[in-house]
């Protein structure tokens, strides 16, 4: 049987600041993130099976990737935790905000990075991750392909 690529699609809301950055990225923004997961595989065979015919079934793709992102990216503010904006995060944090501390900088090459390691972890034996695309603005994204990493 043919390998074949799907694709599901994701949208988030996360702000973000890059510390140390020589742009206006330095300051607190947000965007609005589209995600594109792409897995492959081979459709299964077995007639008997209730996802004959299916690589993954879209829902359960779905749900690894809202599990390990999207709910928890989503309305998030983004901080490297080795910055000083920890204390502007610790602030936050004592004021009912959504923050994730994270070991990397927050651009979208380094998110998508992480997200691609997230995701890999999750998918059964025989899915693989092909690529991943995070679209920061409409003109702006960072992709992350298997066979390149």
């Amino acid at each position: 049987m043919s390998t074949i690529r799907i694709t599901k699609k994701f949208n988030f809301e996360a702000g973000h600041a890059l510390y140390g950055y020589d742009g206006k990225c330095k300051n607190v923004h947000g965007h609005s993130y589209k995600l594109s997961v792409t897995v492959s595989g081979k459709p299964i065979a077995d007639s008997t099976n209730v996802k004959f015919g299916m690589v993954i079934d879209f829902g359960d793709l779905k749900k690894i990737v809202n599990e390990e992102i999207v709910d928890v990216f989503d309305h998030a503010t983004v901080f490297n935790k080795n910055t000083p904006h920890v204390e502007l995060a610790r602030e936050l944090m004592a004021r009912d905000h959504h923050v994730l501390l994270v070991d990397y900088q927050p651009t979208s090459e380094m998110m998508v990075i992480d997200f691609a390691q997230k995701i890999k972890s999750r998918l059964p034996k025989n899915i693989k991750l092909h690529s991943m695309k995070l679209q920061e603005t409409e003109s702006s994204f960072a992709e992350w392909f298997a066979n390149e990493n």
